[in-house]
């Protein structure tokens, strides 16, 4: 049986005047919206603070980034000085291989962080995208000063450890079939947890990028989708996925 326990990194475009970064032409916006007028921010940084915790964060967040698609956020190597929380959008983190290989070690969604690890991955847009940028070194400053900032910051780096981990017994333990099944499970729970639908979305991502990040062949991972559609657990069409049995679904 399978375990939607995958990678645990919601819609807050908001209207502004953007100018364009220097170094990489992405816009950027010079302050996003507030942290408490975020109606869905389960996941990110802001996640249950608030007092004076959360204007703390407030006072750090000073921009918000756009990045199109297919765009590169960080890159593996870059110097650590922000983390991103992403806005809208979505992205894919990978990993490059000595041999020139790459592994797609995770997908973000909305309210999820990253950049706590761009010393070894590189993050790219799957559709455009937007993240608020937190200076890291603000943000220890603030953490200093509020022990509820500080437990926030301890959390989301454990809830890295822990999504690491789940992702190692995944790939160790699981079946192919039961590979698909725990993704697609945990694509729908945390589609619900930011107020979407579970039973019907978009995947973002390609057939080939799930199957490096399940490990297995894009058409393994094909195949999987079809028999599920032909089991009528899902229908599946293109990047639409629609959740017929859920219950089935986890009972793979």
């Amino acid at each position: 049986m399978c375990d939607a326990t995958l990678s645990m990194p919601i819609d807050y475009a908001q209207a502004g005047a953007f100018t364009w970064a220097r170094a990489d032409r992405s816009p950027i916006q010079s302050k996003p919206g507030a942290c408490d007028g975020c109606a869905r921010r389960q996941g990110c940084i802001a996640n249950d603070l608030d007092g004076d915790a959360l204007e703390r964060l407030d006072a750090i967040m000073h921009s918000t980034r756009i990045i199109r698609q297919g765009e590169t956020l960080f890159r593996a190597g870059d110097v650590f000085r922000s983390i991103y929380s992403v806005r809208t959008g979505s992205f894919k983190t990978v990993i490059a291989h000595r041999d020139g290989m790459e592994h797609v070690s995770g997908f973000q969604l909305p309210g999820d962080v990253m950049g706590f690890d761009c010393h070894e991955v590189s993050a790219m847009a799957l559709e455009d995208s937007t993240v608020c940028v937190v200076p890291f070194s603000l943000l220890e400053k603030e953490c200093a000063e509020s022990r509820a900032l500080q437990h926030q910051v301890h959390t989301l780096m454990s809830a890295e450890i822990v999504r690491e981990s789940a992702l190692m017994m995944l790939l160790g333990v699981m079946s192919a079939e039961e590979r698909v099944a725990a993704f697609l499970i945990n694509i729908a729970t945390r589609m619900q947890q930011r107020g979407f639908s579970a039973s019907s979305f978009n995947l973002r991502m390609t057939r080939d990028e799930i199957g490096s990040y399940l490990g297995l062949t894009l058409e393994t991972v094909s195949r999987m989708l079809s028999r599920f559609h032909k089991d009528g657990l899902i229908r599946a069409g293109g990047k639409r996925i629609d959740i017929l049995d859920p219950d089935g679904l986890r009972a793979v």
